[in-house]
């Protein structure tokens, strides 16, 4: 791992995983379980949820199964990288972000046991109750943000190869 995208890529990674978990360290030290903090009244609030299973709660029970699959996903990943487009920056900064996100999360997973989320927007209804977006966390971000980009740029990449610029007379 020595090529500059190989680092570039690793410098992202290690990033997130800082932002990450400090962000979670400060919600484990200062909100208690099941605690809230209303930023925006209706809207958005930090929580401090648990979650044992996978995106919105999927699985739900099944840390333990959940960390391995998370760690072959890794090793998987690392492994066929270089299948991705990592001569560009946005390659390199679509799987930064993913190994950052995938290796946050597991560190929870492993530490205390189920993954934190905090970040939790909802809109209030007339009843009471809420309609609220499952919360989620900074790794959780990193990973959608990645997989996003690596889909933009991929579809991208295909759309050209499908339209080559013609050349001008």
């Amino acid at each position: 791992m020595t090529t500059p995208s190989n680092w570039r890529i690793a410098s992202l990674a290690a990033f997130v995983i800082a932002l990450d978990q400090f962000t979670k360290l400060l919600v484990l030290n200062f909100l208690g379980p099941t605690e809230n903090k209303v930023i925006i009244e209706g809207f958005f609030r930090f929580v401090h949820w648990g979650n044992t299973g996978a995106a919105w709660s999927l699985f739900s029970g099944n840390n333990a199964k959940l960390a391995i699959v998370a760690g072959i996903a890794l090793v998987v990943l690392f492994f066929t990288r270089h299948h991705f487009d990592l001569h560009t920056v946005g390659g390199q900064v679509s799987l930064g972000l993913i190994f950052g996100g995938i290796i946050g999360n597991l560190i929870d997973r492993l530490r205390v046991g189920h993954v934190v989320d905090f970040i939790y927007f909802y809109v209030a209804r007339r009843d009471g109750g809420e309609a609220g977006f499952p919360a989620f966390n900074v790794a959780d971000s990193a990973i959608c943000a990645g997989v996003g980009l690596l889909f933009l740029f991929s579809w991208r990449d295909d759309s050209a190869k499908a339209h080559p610029a013609q050349p001008k007379s």
